[in-house]
């Protein structure tokens, strides 16, 4: 378990962390909506795992979380009315949903073209992204009842053993992220969550 500054993560810390992800390890970090389960976008064993451990129907997509709007043009297609709408809400408690380009891995698209992408506002894990190059899946950090867990250390009695690395930024009330559907630039609110939706309705 790392104790990371949420206001000011210490660097060195951040590249102990992306080493563990580059090494192919799965680690629980902090968002800000939820403590998120992740790995690098391009580990497949590791989203591999990640779907066996929540115990999830692989036919459910897994959404990740890039560092700003230019890398998320790498990774689907941004339209103009898309990259206007992100950039006045971004980062921040959404997930988008928008068409893939092809460099997201087809095992978390299960017959879908399209991909959720964050860019939360927590400065550990856009640190964590900047360091790595890399996007790194996201999904909440559950007990196997369904609960979210905002504690570390409830965490780390959880998950100890089944996971590589686990990023203690502090506690978190964990709140699901506002999900909107971009794609062909038709709004579409999917999940009502953290993000406010008003400037959508």
């Amino acid at each position: 378990m790392l104790s990371i500054n949420n206001q000011n993560p210490q660097p060195r810390l951040i590249k102990r962390a992306v080493e563990v992800l580059r090494e192919g390890g799965i680690i629980i970090y902090p968002t800000d909506t939820v403590y998120g389960l992740g790995c690098d976008l391009s580990n497949k064993k590791g989203i591999e795992r990640i779907y066996e451990l929540k115990r999830r129907n692989k036919k459910k997509p897994l959404s990740f979380v890039c560092s700003d709007l230019k890398h998320i043009s790498q990774y689907a297609k941004v339209t103009d009315y898309a990259y206007k709408t992100m950039k006045r809400l971004l980062p921040g408690a959404y997930t988008f949903i928008l068409e893939a380009s092809r460099l997201v891995p087809k095992i978390i698209l299960p017959k879908r073209s399209t991909t959720g992408i964050r860019v939360p506002d927590n400065q550990i894990c856009l640190a964590l992204v900047r360091e790595s190059g890399q996007p790194i899946i996201s999904t909440s950090v559950k007990t196997a009842d369904g609960e979210d867990l905002g504690d570390p250390h409830a965490i780390k009695e959880y998950f100890d053993r089944v996971v590589d690395l686990i990023i203690d930024g502090g506690n978190i009330i964990p709140e699901p992220s506002s999900v909107i559907s971009l794609v062909d630039d038709n709004i579409e609110i999917i999940r009502i969550g953290k993000g406010d939706i008003n400037a959508f309705l």
